[in-house]
């Protein structure tokens, strides 16, 4: 199940978010989506996980945690 986290503080890595979706279950796949020009994040990236239940508990248990400054946002994709 691929998942969109929004609401990242700009310095979120790619190995913090793995890190904390872990805790739920195995990944398959991480990535924050990056700027072109700047090199910055651009406050979004995306989690995929096989099992769906591990993914809907990751949803439930992280959605407006806080992570950095700011409270992210947790949803399932439509792909």
């Amino acid at each position: 199940m691929k998942l969109l986290v929004r609401n990242l503080d700009r310095s979120t890595t790619e190995e913090e978010l793995i890190t904390i979706f872990k805790e739920f279950g195995e990944i398959e796949y991480c990535t924050v989506v990056m700027d072109p020009k700047s090199g910055s994040s651009k406050g979004f990236g995306f989690i995929e996980m096989q099992n769906t239940n591990e993914a809907k508990a990751a949803i439930k248990n992280l959605s407006y945690k806080t992570v950095g400054r700011n409270k992210i946002r947790v949803k399932t994709t439509k792909n």
